[in-house]
């Protein structure tokens, strides 16, 4: 793998710094003869970077609304950087520190066992027992460092590899504090961000136990308990794997030393560079094809015969119906999401077990992954009807 020059400084700003501030800075480092990340830099000409117009002009005093409150900027500066920057030493709630019963800020802490029972009631459904993967989400665990070096199919060798990187938190995730961040920030994927600090922390730390992760050398056990400080202690397999090492003392040489990286054919998969007739042998050979012949039926002319079969026109759907298929449908329309789906009547069955008021409850207030009435901004009337609907179409 590689590291890249001049970032041991600069790579956690990076990170964090917006599209215009990154132009401008490249304008900057251009006009200084300076490379950070051994691309080519181009200046600002005629109002445009390259191709593509940037804003010049200076703008003062602009008052458009009121100046945000700190504690606004505190619920939203919520970002976590590689070097750890960012994570939360206390919970948090709407920009305020969380008091626990003795009156005392609330430390964020959470166990590889919280982590557990955290993800079997958020996760699991979709990303299968132990990160192991669902139907249409990814895998979350399992996979090697040195598997991302597998190339799926490269037709130059002399026999085209059929496996495919394997690319988890564990063998491709660089760094543990990003990951605290994408979790508490994208998920769980019904109703993002509403997990506590805590419980962040928590599921990260299941996360990296179950891909083998280690602190300080010892492996992540249930007991075992994260925090911010240990968060930053802890080295994740591939943290090397996105910057090229060029070793470059002069940044003025950056932009050389990069074109003499790319140009050396030994760091990709086959140790040559071919442009013309790169394949010697028999194409039919190669792994990938079409199993069936389509020539026949490639080049024919759009038909323009209406002679479809007429459907039964069963009048106007009710609106319970229409809320399921424009929305319901999402959970209750794949199995791989654990959610009961329409038309399974031993499920739906073993759902009314429970008695027609539980179901309703449970619809209204909300269950397992599923928040209060799907999300959706229903009465408690209306949403009884969706879930008759469901019921009674499932019977």
């Amino acid at each position: 793998m590689f590291k890249l020059e001049n970032t041991k400084k600069l790579k956690f700003t990076l990170f964090s710094i917006g599209l215009s501030t990154l132009l401008a800075s490249s304008a900057i480092a251009a006009s200084k003869e300076t490379s950070v990340d051994g691309a080519v830099k181009y200046p600002i000409k005629d109002g445009k970077y390259n191709s593509y117009y940037v804003n010049t002009q200076e703008v003062k005093d602009s008052n458009i609304g009121r100046a945000v409150t700190q504690k606004e900027i505190t619920a939203w500066n919520v970002d976590v950087r590689p070097d750890g920057t960012g994570l939360p030493e206390f919970d948090m709630k709407n920009g305020e520190v969380v008091l626990g019963d003795d009156g005392k800020p609330k430390k964020a802490e959470g166990s590889v066992e919280t982590g557990a029972e955290l993800y079997d009631k958020h996760c699991v459904m979709c990303h299968g027992d132990f990160g192991t993967g669902g139907k249409g989400y990814p895998r979350l665990a399992g996979g090697t460092k040195e598997s991302l070096k597998i190339q799926r199919l490269n037709p130059a060798d002399e026999n085209p590899n059929p496996d495919t990187p394997i690319r988890t938190i564990g063998s491709y995730w660089p760094y543990a504090s990003t990951l605290y961040w994408y979790i508490q920030d994208s998920m769980p994927f019904p109703h993002p961000k509403s997990l506590t600090n805590s419980e962040t922390y928590a599921l990260t730390a299941y996360m990296l136990s179950v891909n083998g992760i280690q602190y300080e050398g010892e492996d992540l056990e249930d007991e075992f308990v994260l925090d911010k400080e240990k968060m930053k202690k802890i080295v994740m397999p591939n943290h090397d794997g996105f910057y090229p090492e060029v070793d470059t003392p002069d940044p003025r040489q950056g932009v050389k030393n990069m074109t003499a990286l790319l140009s050396n054919p030994k760091i990709y998969g086959t140790g040559t560079k071919c442009m013309k007739d790169c394949i010697k042998e028999d194409v039919n050979t190669l792994l990938l094809k079409i199993e069936n012949d389509l020539t026949a039926n490639a080049n024919q002319h759009a038909s323009t015969v209406r002679d479809l079969p007429k459907t039964e026109d069963k009048g106007t759907i009710s609106v319970a119906q229409k809320t399921y298929e424009e929305t319901c449908v999402t959970c209750h329309g794949n199995p791989a999401l654990g959610a009961p789906v329409l038309g399974d009547k031993a499920a739906w069955a073993k759902v009314v077990e429970k008695g027609i008021d539980k179901v309703y409850h449970n619809g209204i207030n909300g269950i397992n992954s599923m928040p209060p009435k799907g999300g959706l901004d229903l009465t408690d009337e209306k949403m009884k009807e969706v879930i008759d609907y469901m019921i009674n179409s499932s019977k």
